[in-house]
């Protein structure tokens, strides 16, 4: 009876519905379902595209009245496989890709199923740019929801710290805009809190002179030289510019050599950059040296390759008390053992513009100056599954003693014990919980990082 009543609601919501309604034996379900993580196989009973926020109205009413779990995707990247689900109903946001750019402003808008890499093509039509990704085939709204690392935060703060609104659907059928002037707590929320509040049908960001061309790229040493290169990445970050971003990793290069690697991006003018990437480029010498002027749509594209849609990916990550010797040793010890040529251990700084900003201040607390690790493990074949994931296990657990408190809310995977939610808020985790009781009381959005109501 209420699989007839669902069909039923569907070809009346059908004549309505600007974008697809997709079940299993649809032409482009199978499609459709995919995300980015190829580990990921979940089949939902149905899956609307949305091209508008009457349909996600529509297809959160649907799902409401039929007692239908709701996901949501939008650049299908996370990698915990939350952007899909089985047996219920997928709002999918990837048709949705306006973006409009008012450069006298200096603000952009785009929809919630827009990547980075969509978003910097037409703000860099007008030489500007906000914080976005560092592979650009991740999702705008997902990305920005739980922060929004990336390669200007040092000079403009995070993603979340351009948004000046955002456009939600609640779990009640209401639209309703979060912004400074308008519903305050929900805007405190959406910045940092993931999608349990609603689901981001556009948001709008201050975007800021960068580039056209910018400095950056990666310089490559041999994985032999690890220990160096580690310790010169620590000494380096210890003090950079805020223009200036680094990472580092453990990686294989395109031959399977494991290497050790020394990634920058700087957004300030050439001549800065040149100079502020100097010591890198001296650093060595290096097996390869890729730093130099490119085009900033080009950062961000530098590292798509090796993240290709459809890998296997688990991930673990957590933030580290520092970066010390003891540390730099246990990460290349795990990483001489690691099964796939495909899996990396990144480390990220954090500094500049997003530590100046208080914890309090919006849902992401982690403003300290520091270090992020991430085992990010990637495979191509699933006789491998289980030696790529028991090392990851294995390496994160040798990390543990150097880890800080709190973890990126945005790399959490779906075996994490206990409540991560609570480590991924720390002392802002009790105002999360108001703010989801007064929006979304009945947790109707709980396939997420989930912040439960009280």
């Amino acid at each position: 009876m209420v699989q007839t009543a669902v069909s039923d609601a569907l070809n009346a919501l059908s004549s309505r519905f600007s974008g697809q309604l997709l079940q299993a034996l649809d032409a482009g379900y199978e499609d459709a379902r995919r995300v980015h993580n190829g580990l990921i196989d979940k089949r939902p009973f149905l899956i609307a595209r949305c091209q508008n926020a009457a349909d996600v109205v529509d297809a959160v009413g649907l799902a409401r009245e039929y007692d239908l779990e709701v996901a949501v995707r939008g650049g299908g990247h996370n990698v915990a496989g939350r952007a899909t689900i089985d047996g219920g109903l997928l709002v999918d946001l990837s048709l949705m890709k306006g973006i409009h750019v008012d450069p006298a402003a200096r603000t952009a808008r785009a929809q919630g199923g827009a990547t980075w890499s969509e978003y910097n093509r037409e703000t860099q039509v007008h030489g500007l740019a906000s914080t976005g990704g560092v592979i650009s085939t991740t999702g705008v709204g997902g990305l920005t929801l739980g922060g929004g690392l990336g390669w200007l935060q040092g000079r403009y703060g995070l993603a979340i710290d351009n948004l000046r609104s955002a456009q939600l659907v609640l779990a009640d059928g209401r639209v309703a805009t979060a912004s400074q002037d308008e519903n305050a707590d929900l805007f405190w929320g959406v910045r940092g809190g993931g999608g349990n509040f609603g689901i981001a049908t556009s948001l709008e960001f201050n975007v800021h002179p960068v580039g056209p061309t910018v400095t950056g790229g990666l310089a490559l040493h041999p994985f032999a030289r690890a220990r160096e290169v580690l310790h010169f990445y620590r000494d380096t970050t210890a003090s950079v510019a805020d223009e200036l971003t680094m990472f580092a990793g453990l990686i294989h290069g395109p031959d399977g050599s494991p290497l050790s690697a020394l990634i920058a991006g700087h957004c300030g003018p050439l001549s800065d950059g040149a100079a502020a990437v100097q010591l890198i480029k001296a650093f060595g010498p290096p097996v390869m040296d890729a730093i130099g002027p490119m085009p900033y749509s080009a950062l961000n594209q530098m590292l798509d390759a090796g993240f290709p849609k459809g890998a296997l990916n688990y991930w673990k990550s957590s933030f580290l008390r520092e970066l010390s010797d003891d540390a730099i040793d246990t990460m290349i010890d795990c990483y001489s053992r690691v099964p796939s040529p495909m899996a990396g251990i990144i480390v990220e700084h954090a500094h500049g513009a997003m530590t100046r900003i208080g914890v309090s201040e919006t849902a992401f607390p982690h403003r300290a100056t520091g270090y992020n690790m991430l085992f990010l493990t990637q495979w191509k074949e699933h006789a491998d599954t289980d030696a790529c994931i028991a090392w990851t296990r294995e390496s994160y657990a040798a990390m543990k003693p150097f880890f800080g408190t709190g973890r990126y809310v945005n790399y959490l995977d779906d075996d994490e014990p206990g409540d991560p939610a609570v480590d991924a808020y720390g002392p802002n985790y009790t105002r999360l919980r108001e703010v989801k009781t007064k929006f979304d009381p009945a947790n109707f959005f709980h396939h997420n990082q989930n912040i439960r109501p009280f």
